[in-house]
C-alpha cells in the first residue's frame, strides 16, 4: 500500500518541476495523476486509470448519469478571462484606474490600482498592475521591493471575499464542502478588514512623512462606470442570494457563468466600438488553459481517491503529536507554497484533512475558511506563484527579497483567521 503514497509524493515532485519549466499546471496535473495511476497498479484494476479521469469531467460510475460541474467550471473561468482580457485590451481599465487615481491621492493609488485589477482573477495578473505601480512610487521614492510587495499585496486583497474566484467557488461546490458562498465570504470578511489594515500600514511606513504631496487633482468620476462589468456577476447572485433562491448552490456555477456573459455584453455597450472590433478582441481573449488547469485538478483529486493514498497519509499525519486545527492549517498551506496555485492547493489539500474535520470541533462553513485561508497565504508568498514571478521580473527584484515584509503579515493573518474562526465558528 506504501507504493500508493511514494506515487503521491513522486507526483508532487514531477508537478512543481514541470510548473518550474512552465508547463501548463493543468497538464502537469495530468501527467501528475497518471503518475498516482501507475504507482497504484497493485492495488487498483488498470481500467480504474480512464474512469478516474472520465468521473472526474464527465461521467458518474457511482452514480450512473453525465455531470457537467467540472464543465461548468471550466467554462465559467474561461468566460473570466475573455473579460478581463477585454477590458484591458479596450482601454476600459485605464479609464477606470485614471478616475480612481483623481478620487485617491497621498499614497492611496498605491493599494487602489493593484486592488482593482484583483477584480479581474487572472492569472499573474499583477504584470497589469506593475506597470502603474512602477511610476506611481517613483513619486514617493519607494524601493522596487516595496512596489513588488505592495502590487501583490493589494492586488490579491479581495481574495479572501470575491466570491467568482475560481478558488472560493470551488472550494464551496458539492464536490467540496457544498456550502453557500456567501457564508464563507462572511467567515472571511474579519480577515479581509485585517488585509487593508495591513496594506494600509506597510504604504504609511513606506512613504516618507516629510514628502511633498502633489495637490489633489481634480476629480474625475467617468471612468468609475467601467466598474460595472467584474461586479455585475457578484450583484446578480447577490439578488438570488437575498431573495432566498431554492437550491441557490446546485446553480451557483450557472449563476456567474450567465452574469458574466451579461458583463461582457455590458462591456460592449459602455465602449464607443464597434461590434466587429469588441468581437475580435473577444476572439484574441479566448484562451482554454484555464480550462485545461480544472480539468487537471479535478483528475488529479480522483486519482488520489481511487489509489486511496490519501488515507495512508492521513493514517500517517493522525500519529503526529499534533493538534488537528494545526494539521488543518498546514496541509493546505505548504501545498499553497508548493504549488503556487490557490485553486490547486484548495484541490489537493481538503481530501486529505477532510477526514480531521469531526476532531476539529469546527462547523462546516469554519473548517472551509481554515483550508481556504491557510492555502491562499501559502499561495500569495509562493516564490512560484505566476503573480509574484511576473511582478518581480518586471520591477528587477526578486520575490525572495519581499519575504521580511511577506512573513509576519502571514503570520499574523493566519493567527488572527485562526482565532477568530475557533471563537465565532465552532459546532
Amino acid at each position: 500500500m506504501m507504493l500508493n503514497l511514494i506515487g503521491v509524493i513522486v507526483a508532487f515532485i514531477l508537478i512543481i518541476f514541470l510548473i518550474r519549466k512552465k508547463i501548463n499546471f493543468g497538464l502537469s496535473l495530468i501527467i501528475g495523476s497518471l503518475v498516482v495511476g501507475v504507482f497504484s497498479l497493485q492495488e487498483i484494476p488498470l481500467v480504474d486509470i480512464p474512469k478516474a479521469f472520465i468521473e472526474a469531467i464527465i461521467y458518474s460510475f457511482e452514480k450512473p448519469g453525465v455531470k457537467t460541474d467540472t464543465i461548468e467550471l471550466a467554462v465559467l473561468l474561461t468566460l473570466i478571462y475573455i473579460l478581463a482580457r477585454s477590458m484591458q485590451e479596450t482601454g476600459a481599465i485605464k479609464k477606470l484606474i485614471d478616475s480612481l487615481r483623481s478620487i485617491f491621492y497621498k499614497g492611496g493609488t498605491l493599494g487602489v490600482i493593484p486592488a482593482v485589477y484583483g477584480l479581474m482573477p487572472v492569472p499573474g495578473g499583477a504584470l497589469f498592475s506593475a506597470p502603474l505601480i512602477d511610476k506611481e512610487g517613483e513619486g514617493y521614492h519607494l524601493s522596487q521591493n516595496q512596489k513588488n510587495f505592495l502590487n501583490v499585496w493589494f492586488r490579491h486583497i479581495w481574495f479572501p471575499i470575491f466570491p467568482i474566484s475560481s478558488a472560493m467557488v470551488t472550494i464551496c461546490s458539492d464536490k467540496f464542502s457544498n456550502i453557500d458562498v456567501y457564508k464563507l465570504v462572511i467567515a472571511d470578511f474579519p480577515v479581509f478588514i485585517l488585509f487593508i489594515i495591513i496594506g494600509l500600514m506597510y504604504i504609511k511606513v513606506f512613504i516618507k512623512k516629510n514628502q511633498v504631496v502633489e495637490k489633489p487633482p481634480e476629480r474625475d468620476y467617468t471612468g468609475l462606470i467601467y466598474l460595472l462589468p467584474p461586479v455585475t456577476p457578484v450583484f446578480i447572485y447577490l439578488v438570488f442570494f437575498l431573495l432566498g433562491f431554492q437550491d441557490l448552490k446546485v446553480y451557483q456555477i450557472k449563476i456567474f457563468i450567465a452574469g458574466t456573459i451579461i458583463s461582457i455584453f455590458l462591456l460592449y455597450y459602455l465602449l464607443d466600438i464597434s461590434w466587429g472590433e469588441y468581437a475580435k478582441i473577444l476572439k484574441n481573449s479566448l484562451s482554454f488553459n484555464l480550462a485545461i488547469v480544472i480539468f487537471g485538478i479535478m483528475i488529479f483529486r480522483e486519482m488520489i481517491e481511487v489509489s486511496k493514498a490519501d488515507i495512508i497519509l492521513v493514517d500517517l499525519i493522525v500519529k503526529l503529536p499534533v493538534s488537528s486545527v494545526v494539521v488543518l492549517i498546514l496541509i493546505p498551506f505548504i501545498l499553497g507554497l508548493l504549488t503556487g496555485y490557490n485553486l490547486g492547493a484548495i484541490a489537493l489539500s481538503y481530501p486529505l484533512v477532510e477526514p480531521f474535520f469531526q476532531n476539529t470541533g469546527l462547523n462546516i462553513v469554519g473548517f472551509t475558511s481554515i483550508i481556504f485561508m491557510s492555502s491562499l497565504l501559502g499561495y500569495l508568498i509562493s516564490p512560484i506563484h505566476l503573480c509574484n514571478v511576473v511582478s518581480s521580473d518586471y520591477l528587477k527584484t526578486d520575490v525572495t527579497r519581499m519575504y521580511r515584509m511577506y512573513l509576519p503579515t502571514v503570520v499574523v493573518a493566519l493567527l488572527f483567521q485562526t482565532f477568530f474562526i475557533i471563537i465565532f465558528f465552532t459546532n
